[in-house]
C-alpha cells in the first residue's frame, strides 16, 4: 500500500482540494518537482502549470493553477495559489481568447508592464488550454 501525505490547495476565493494523497506533480520557478509522502521540507514559488495529483486510489486528476506558494512539511504540503481550477470548470474560449489577446500585445511592443503582464496572461492562458486538451475539454 502506498504512503500517503495530505495536500490542501488554497485559493483567495475557496479550498481546491483537501484530501489524502500519494503524490503531486508540479512546477516551481526552477522547473519541474514531484513531492511523495516523507519529503523534506521546503517552501518554494510556483509558476502557473498543470498541477497533477495521484489520489490515495492511484488515479491520477489534473487543476489548473496559477502563480503562487507550495509549502513541504512532515504533515501535509499546501499550496496557496491566485487561481486553482479543475478542467470542467475551465472556460476554453475564454483561455483561447485570452492567449490571442496576450500575442497581440506582445507582438506590438508596448510598455515594460504591459509587456510583462501580457507574457504572464499568455502562460495562465497556455496552461489552462492544455489542461483542457490533456482532459478532452475543448469545446
Amino acid at each position: 500500500m502506498a504512503v500517503l501525505f495530505r495536500f490542501e490547495v488554497y485559493t483567495p476565493y475557496r479550498i481546491l482540494f483537501s484530501e489524502w494523497v500519494e503524490a503531486i506533480v508540479l512546477t516551481l520557478i526552477d522547473g519541474e518537482v514531484a513531492v511523495y509522502a516523507h519529503h523534506s521540507a521546503f517552501t518554494a514559488p510556483v509558476t502557473p502549470c498543470v498541477l497533477s495529483i495521484k489520489d490515495k486510489d492511484g488515479m491520477w486528476k489534473t487543476a489548473f493553477t496559477a502563480e503562487g506558494i507550495l509549502e513541504v512539511k512532515d504533515h501535509k504540503t499546501v499550496l496557496v495559489s491566485d487561481a486553482a481550477e479543475w478542467p470542467g470548470e475551465i472556460d476554453y474560449k475564454r483561455a483561447t481568447a485570452a492567449k490571442e489577446k496576450a500575442e497581440q500585445i506582445l507582438m506590438e511592443g508596448m510598455l515594460k508592464f504591459e509587456i510583462e503582464a501580457a507574457a504572464a496572461s499568455l502562460k495562465r492562458a497556455n496552461m489552462r488550454i492544455k489542461v483542457c486538451e490533456n482532459s478532452n475539454l475543448t469545446k
